[in-house]
């Protein structure tokens, strides 16, 4: 049965994929009381990285923001894998984005923006949240962006 989450993320072009495996000594997706936290997520489609490389360098500004995007559906895929059906969820409470920056780049929010929208396409008003979006040096994988998601769910 597909959630009215994954139903709205059609109507958009969006699929869940499914999660990603780890990719080091960790677990993806933990949850604890009512909060599921995602380990950080890259955007990969299936064991490909699809973006490699330094916004504003090797990566376009907007290939940065599909990047964004395809991280946050793959946090999804997490959250999912965890709850078992994105309908539990009940706000998206926080975003980490992470931005691998060429120097003098700075418009990491408009980046972290992929994201951002996709979750309010997924969530309505439920999927606004509180974010950071950081400029760092250097990323796993030389990955362009890489995120991290805080969801409330209800049982």
């Amino acid at each position: 049965m597909t959630s009215t989450v994954e139903k709205r993320l059609s109507e958009h072009g969006q699929l869940i994929p499914h999660a990603p495996e780890a990719i080091g000594f960790y677990v993806p997706v933990v949850r604890t009381g009512n909060l599921v936290i995602t380990s950080g997520q890259l955007p990969m489609v299936g064991k490909e990285l699809m973006f490699k490389g330094k916004v504003g360098k090797e990566v376009q500004e907007d290939q940065g923001f599909h990047a964004a995007r395809m991280c946050a559906l793959n946090a999804l895929a997490q959250i999912k894998a965890c709850i078992g059906d994105l309908d539990r969820v009940t706000r998206i409470v926080r975003v980490e984005g992470y931005v691998q920056s060429a120097d003098g780049f700075s418009h990491q929010p408009q980046v972290i923006n992929g994201a951002s929208e996709l979750l309010v396409q997924a969530f309505g008003d439920a999927g606004r949240h509180t974010r950071i979006a950081v400029g760092v040096n250097e990323l796993p994988l030389n990955a362009a962006v890489e995120l991290v998601v805080w969801a409330e769910v209800r049982d």
